[in-house]
């Protein structure tokens, strides 16, 4: 499993809508090569049409002829395209719950769950749940393959639902052993196809300990499963705010793994975390020198959205609106001081 150690100068996108495809292509082509963007995170969740599980598609899905054409343009513009698949954790939405759990219910880890409550976030599929991976790892080779991927990202952010009360087989577990036996059970699973897994990495991080909160960090109980997954895992280190944002880029590198600062929507917190991984690149210690991968923009919209903010298409006067343009000004803040320093 050949690692791709170039700089990364990502991008994390959501996957566009068919008609969104005559879009997207023209503007990775043109505006993402031109900003140096070498790394495009996509995250597909349930939008692609599979053929080999239909019923888990979500509709208006991207399908394999589009997806080419996306693998194609990247390709021709020196972009490396790594799909994602949002695995264990947000497996729906408020009390909307997506394909997997909807048309299997029996994966849920917590089916009792009041999903109105104000403390509910989203599901999480059962790790120990005999026949969950056989389902999940369908998906995960029809969207690698349909990208012609050498990496996956296989999500795992935010996981709040895991050990839970409600779940015969995951009652009284370690949340680490069970995180860490999910990580390492799709990573197996990716190195097997040569692919390299890249992952979030809230959960490992310890939120008391840091001062961090449940959401960029861990608060209950999993972050010791840092210590049980292999260290070749790319981390997509995500942080969004704080002057300075936290320095956890250090913790992952000191730990052995290969890190990505991932910023949102401020310019400042992006600059201060390129800082950050340059920093650990220009180490003494060339071992730890080698963890500082690089940068990935990420963008919480419709890439429809990102594209019309990048361009000056939007005017902010909704929700989703400002935070296109807020994620594009601060992917324009980044990738400009990025050419700045030749990288």
């Amino acid at each position: 499993m050949p690692a791709d150690n170039r700089f990364v100068k990502g991008l994390h996108v959501a996957a566009p809508g068919p008609a969104d495809v005559n879009a997207v292509i023209p503007f990775i082509r043109d505006e993402l090569a031109a900003e140096g963007v070498n790394t495009l995170v996509m995250e597909f969740h349930y939008m692609y049409a599979f053929e080999s599980v239909p019923e888990l598609a979500m509709p208006n899905s991207v399908g394999a002829a589009e997806l080419g054409r996306i693998a194609e343009a990247c390709a021709d513009s020196g972009i490396r395209l790594i799909p994602q698949l949002n695995c264990l954790g947000h497996q729906s939405w408020k009390e909307k719950t997506f394909p997997l759990l909807e048309k299997h219910p029996e994966f849920d880890e917590a089916p009792g769950t009041d999903t109105a409550s104000p403390d509910f976030y989203c599901r999480s599929w059962c790790p120990l749940h005999p026949e969950v991976h056989g389902v999940v790892f369908l998906l995960m080779d029809e969207i690698a393959a349909a990208c012609k991927a050498t990496a996956f990202h296989i999500g795992m952010d935010e996981v709040f639902i895991i050990a839970d009360n409600g779940c015969p087989r995951c009652k009284g577990k370690d949340p680490a052993e069970l995180f860490a036996g999910e990580t390492l059970v799709l990573y197996k699973h990716l190195a097997a196809a040569g692919l390299e897994t890249w992952m979030w990495g809230d959960r490992f991080i310890n939120g008391a300990l840091w001062g961090i909160s449940k959401w960029d960090a861990a608060r209950n109980g999993t972050h010791p499963a840092v210590d049980a997954v292999p260290e070749d895992i790319v981390v997509c280190d995500w942080h969004y705010s704080g002057e300075p944002p936290p320095a956890t880029p250090y913790f992952f590198a000191g730990k052995g793994f290969r890190v990505v600062a991932c910023p949102w929507r401020e310019g400042n917190v992006a600059l201060a975390q390129l800082e950050m991984i340059l920093d650990i690149r220009g180490s003494r210690n060339k071992q730890f020198a080698s963890k500082g991968l690089g940068m990935l923009q990420t963008t919480w919209c419709e890439f429809r959205n990102f594209i019309r903010g990048y361009k000056g298409e939007l005017v902010g006067d909704d929700k989703a609106h400002a935070q296109a343009l807020e994620s594009a000004a601060c992917f324009k803040t980044l990738f400009a001081q990025m050419r700045q320093l030749g990288l």
